[in-house]
Order: structure tokens, then sequence, then C-alpha cells
């Protein structure tokens, strides 16, 4: 979510995102952004901002060491306040990062505001598979369009030798979208400095050249066109 959100910033676009996984809010930290939210004078949450994009999370609430152990309803609470009470200002897009499966977070995004597209992404191991087809179900039963697929961790290339080799199997991605009829975003291959700059808070997409700030450049211009 952090790279498309940057993959549009970066073709002119204003971004947004939010973090919908109230119980593991990870995006301050991947974008190395730890500040309290100051509130405006209409009573609106002014959302923190880091590589031109706005950002909202419960993380910017809660210290990192604190489990937030809530039911349903209070999930449902939260996200509707980071919806309506915050000042998000005139976006182009609203990047909702979502935790896996179809719960409160899913059911209380598709309930409280029109989603303009959903990207289901996988792994390409069968058991992530399961994940992903029980997403599209839950998207198109509430009458979101798929905007299409991405295969994270598609293949490692070893640094050593060059080898590529499909570490967590091959054709996940296809497989889903033959099945269900969705294009296929773009494959995002295993690399090292992924991880690393993510826990630095820096993501290879602000590097003015690398090959993950191209392959999530291409990925943003498909999900402009879907």
């Amino acid at each position: 979510s952090v790279n498309l959100a940057i993959g549009l910033h970066n073709q002119g676009y204003k971004v947004g995102i939010l973090d919908a996984d109230i119980y593991g809010p990870s995006i301050p930290t991947m974008l190395n952004l730890h500040q309290d939210p100051l509130v405006n004078e209409n009573n609106k949450i002014i959302p923190p901002e880091a590589h031109g994009l706005k950002i909202m999370s419960f993380g910017f609430f809660a210290p990192e060491e604190t489990a937030v152990i809530w039911r349903g309803p209070m999930i449902m609470k939260a996200l509707q306040q980071f919806f309506w009470d915050v000042d998000w200002g005139n976006l182009d897009f609203l990047i909702i990062d979502l935790p896996p499966g179809t719960g409160d977070a899913q059911l209380t995004l598709v309930q409280s505001i029109p989603i303009t597209g959903a990207v289901i992404v996988t792994t390409p191991q069968n058991v992530a598979l399961l994940d992903a087809v029980k997403g599209i179900a839950m998207f198109r039963k509430t009458d979101v369009p798929i905007l299409g697929v991405v295969e994270n961790m598609s293949t490692f290339t070893c640094p050593s030798c060059g080898t590529e080799s499909h570490i967590f199997g091959s054709g996940g991605a296809e497989k889903v979208s033959a099945k269900f009829e969705v294009p296929i975003l773009g494959h995002i291959p295993l690399i090292p400095e992924i991880r690393e700059a993510r826990d630095l808070g820096e993501p290879l997409t602000t590097k003015q050249i690398h090959q993950v700030r191209m392959r999530f450049a291409e990925i943003a211009e498909k999900v402009v066109k879907n």
C-alpha cells in the first residue's frame, strides 16, 4: 500500500494513505513518521505527511508496545472516525491498507464509504491464494470492483550467482487472474532491500532509480487505467 501510494504520488497525484489495520498498524514505521496528529479549528484531525503523502494510522495514538484488545464495534467506530473526522483535503486517491482476511475492517470499509476499487495482493503459494480468493468473493458480494491482483514475493534472485528462484512457488497471480477474470497488475520480487528500506522508513519507491520504483510505477499506471 505504501509503495503504491508513493507510486501514484510520483505521477503527480494527491494521495493519502489510511492504515486500517487497528491491531497491527505498521504504516508509521514504514514511513518513519512518529508524531501526534494535530486538530484544526473545525475539530478535524490533521493527517501528518511524509514523502508527499497524507497519512492516518491508529499507530499515532497507541504506543508500539501496547496490544490493542478491541471487539468489532470499537474497530468500526475508530475506522469511521478516520474516514469522517480527518481533514484529508482534496485528494485524487485515498489508499486504504487493510489487514488480511475479511473481518471487521473490511466490512466497515465497504459499509461506510463508496469504494472505487480493490487491489488484491497475494503470494504465489496455495495457502495465500485461499485468502485472495475470499477477498475477491467478499468485494464482489459488496459490489466493489476488483482492479487487479499483485503477486508479492514473486521471485528471488541469488545475489552471488544471479540465479532466479521461485521460493514460494509460481503462477499464483495467473491462477487468480484466470479464475476470476481480473487483470494482473504486476509481480514484486523478493528483495532484501525492500524489507531494509521499509524498516528504515525510506521506501524504495522514493529513490530516483530503482527497479522497485519502476515496478510500482507500472502498477500505479494500471490502477489508474482500471
